[in-house]
């Protein structure tokens, strides 16, 4: 899906079908409950940062899910492709979120601040320099905690998710670029290795890496 003359309805299904994948694998309800709940009651409210959004599902997510908690949570979710913006633009959205065409970035060079940054999924997209460039804009543009979620390598984590979604997911890019993603991804020695000082990685079930950074 990242070549840009991939097939369009291929691609359309893939972002529709990420919102099903996240909510098998992704394990944001609970890094919802354990990270950002606590402290959006405590403060009140708090701004979100999500880079790379995708199909729009995790910030649509949290904004329920705070919604739902009678919280205040206002997020800014930015993708530099324009695909991604254009299928979350046709699709309808709370006031407290909004889509952006543009890059972290753009928004570091702005000098925008937000409670808690995070991703899901981008980290085995760069390159180790990419990543640390990543990681130093993340933790410029927060005050509180950057999240970067991401898959765990593991031949069992190839073998399981190439039996277990196929029948589930159809004229799309999730079963090959899932496969292509995991082969790509980091193993929790490699990321701990990889990241400045100051990171912490851990692991979430199933086959997930928790990277973040708590400002002090």
């Amino acid at each position: 899906m990242d070549e840009p003359d991939c097939h369009p309805l291929k691609l359309e299904n893939t972002y529709r079908q990420f919102k099903k994948i996240n909510g098998l694998l992704s394990q944001w309800r609970s890094i919802y409950q354990k990270e950002l709940r606590p402290y959006l009651q405590a403060a009140g409210h708090a701004r979100l940062l999500d880079i790379g959004f995708g199909g729009g599902d995790i910030p649509l997510k949290l904004a329920t899910w705070a919604a739902g908690d009678k919280l205040d949570l206002h997020i800014t979710a930015v993708d530099t492709d324009k695909r991604a913006f254009d299928f979350v633009s046709k699709q309808s959205h709370p006031d407290n979120i909004s889509f952006l065409n543009c890059s972290a970035e753009k928004l570091a060079g702005e000098g925008k601040k937000y409670d808690f940054v995070i991703s899901n999924h981008l980290v085995h997209h760069l390159s180790k320099e990419q990543l640390r460039t990543s990681l130093s804009e993340a933790r410029e543009l927060s005050t509180h905690k950057v999240i970067f979620n991401d898959i765990r390598r593991s031949d069992l984590a190839y073998l399981l998710f190439s039996l277990l979604t196929r029948p589930l997911f159809q004229d799309s890019f999730i079963i090959r670029d899932g496969l292509t993603s995991i082969e790509r991804s980091y193993t929790l020695t490699e990321l701990k290795q990889t990241v400045p000082k100051g990171w912490q990685v851990r692991k979430l079930f199933p086959f997930r890496l928790l990277l973040t950074y708590h400002h002090a």
